[in-house]
């Protein structure tokens, strides 16, 4: 009876060790990002974020395994992108359900990883964490938030290496550390010295590899005072464009426009004005042809009038409706989130290409026609998508303006360079947020944007996080974010170095998907040929 007795309770006791240590991972996780504690960050804390989960892939069942895939998921995400809930609760909602379930299929193959080879079983958990974190920027449900490569963005010798690699190669050196110590620690501490001495030849390689990728870092370009400059003014205005009504908007117009020109007064040299994301939200050219709103129609004219007695080039965000053909034929007015260039007059129109899921479209209205009007009935604004990379001309440089969460997407950035682009403006409004930790963690992908492609990321926030980010991922200047203010910054146009990533986009990650995959089969066919041949 007494034997009994016991295998329960011990039984319950790996299991609360098993969740504290996912928990744990689950802290150290959120807390390698900007986060509520520091809002920049604990980029170290990212070596060995993943070391508790890791343990528990070794440790636990099958009939867990599952299970903890769906917990360390949901919670690691609420932590991490806490942030989300304020935008709108069923927002924070999706995205922790999308990657609860990410995670139902990603832990069971680490697990199933350790299992098919016992030995070097980590190698391929590496290589499976790289090829998940690859896959899930993909399609419609694509969102870049989490990689771990992305943490490293105040570690610039580190990151240097994403020219040739993108953040991908960035990403597998970080999470290296824990798939190996976790392993270590499977069979517990006393485990521990014996699994060094076996895999000693591993950690020489690591050790090399991270002096090479430091080496490259430090002999990357890092001085740009000898490329051509331009001065830029920003306005960041701090509101929340679509709050409000006709008086809000006529607020934010008079605010962008009274910055400007303290900006101006303060420097008549500035070239170009940059403002951010829909910071004027009446259809500008709508209104211009339509006028059907006889006070937006006043606010756009008054702001075409100031534009006209300009004498510098403006960037500005806005809701750029147009009257287009339905299915039918019949003319229905869509709307393009939009980044128009004002020099004296309108010259030029980019509109949005990545669209964000749920909250800016919803392709899906035919097959789930409750979901999408659920959607509807909540105040999304629906956007539709444009298709052209725009690349402007102003001011005597060539520039390109992904909107918003554009630049959290490798592919967007290199396409825009590769279209003649020799700076990256990104147009933002995260104010929606009320969290600087969540304007943080935008900004540090677009760091890696600037990195990868070798050019100069600046940011136009209407909240945060305004700054410019030189070619080598430096942060040279910045407004305090949900601040009312302006910035004046010259910024380097560096075009000198065309690197492999904007050549070859995402070639590493694809390489490790594809290994990990095969990998991965062959164990599969393997084990199960062991067994047919035992069984004959």
């Amino acid at each position: 009876m007494s034997s009994v007795a016991i295998k329960p309770s011990a039984s319950v006791k790996q299991v609360f060790i098993e969740i504290g240590l996912l928990a744990l991972s689950a802290v150290l996780f959120a807390l390698s990002y900007p986060n509520v504690i520091n809002t920049w960050g604990f980029f170290p804390l990212a070596f060995i974020c993943l070391t508790p989960l890791f343990i528990v892939v070794h440790r636990c069942g099958w009939g867990r395994v599952f299970v903890y895939g769906i917990t360390y998921g949901y919670v690691s995400y609420a932590l991490f992108n806490y942030w989300l809930g304020a935008f709108h609760p069923l927002a924070g909602v999706i995205v922790y359900v999308i990657y609860a379930s990410y995670f139902l299929v990603l832990v069971p193959l680490l697990k199933l990883a350790d299992r098919l080879f016992p030995r070097y079983g980590y190698l391929l958990q590496a290589g499976l964490w790289v090829a998940y974190e690859f896959l899930k920027t993909k399609g419609f449900l694509g969102y870049p938030y989490g990689n771990l490569g992305y943490s490293q963005y105040l570690f610039l010798p580190f990151i240097q290496i994403s020219s040739v690699f993108g953040v991908w190669f960035v990403s597998l050196m970080v999470v290296l550390p824990s798939v190996f110590i976790g392993n270590a620690l499977k069979n517990g501490v006393s485990g521990f010295k014996p699994f060094i001495k076996k895999n000693k030849l591993f950690i020489y390689i690591y050790a090399a590899v991270f002096i090479a990728v430091l080496i490259f870092g430090f002999a990357s370009p890092s001085d740009f005072s000898d490329s051509p400059q331009i001065k830029l003014g920003f306005v960041q205005h701090n509101a929340d464009s679509w709050k409000g009504g006709t008086r809000q908007f006529e607020n934010n117009k008079d605010k962008l426009i009274a910055l400007s020109e303290k900006a101006l007064a303060e420097d008549p040299d500035i070239q170009m004005m940059i403002w951010s994301e829909t910071c004027f939200v009446p259809g500008i050219d709508w209104h211009t042809r339509y006028r059907t709103d006889p006070e937006r129609y006043r606010l756009v004219k008054e702001l075409k009038d100031f534009f006209a007695t300009q004498k510098i080039p403006y960037v500005i965000g806005n809701d750029d409706g147009q009257l287009e053909p339905d299915s039918s034929g019949e003319p229905e007015r869509v709307d393009y989130n939009a980044v128009l260039l004002y020099d004296g007059e309108l010259k030029q129109t980019y509109r949005k290409i990545h669209l964000v899921p749920f909250t800016e479209h919803f392709p899906y209205q035919k097959i789930m026609p409750r979901f999408y009007q659920a959607l509807k009935d909540r105040d999304y604004h629906w956007w539709k998508q444009g298709t052209e990379y725009t690349v402007f001309d102003a001011a005597g440089v060539r520039f390109s303006t992904p909107i918003c969460f554009e630049d959290v997407f490798g592919y967007l950035s290199r396409n825009f360079v590769n279209a003649g682009a020799q700076i990256l403006v990104n147009m933002t409004n995260d104010s929606w947020s009320g969290s600087i930790p969540s304007e943080m963690q935008h900004m540090a992908m677009g760091v890696f944007r600037a990195v990868e492609n070798r050019r100069t990321m600046v940011r136009g926030t209407n909240a945060g996080i305004t700054c410019t980010i030189e070619p080598d991922g430096k942060i040279t200047s910045m407004i305090d974010p949900f601040e009312e203010n302006y910035m004046i910054s010259t910024v380097p146009i560096y075009e000198s170095t065309d690197t492999l990533y904007t050549k070859w986009g995402d070639w590493f990650a694809v390489t490790v998907l594809i290994a990990s995959l095969a990998v991965l089969a062959a164990g599969i066919v393997y084990k199960i040929s062991r067994r047919v041949r035992s069984a004959t």
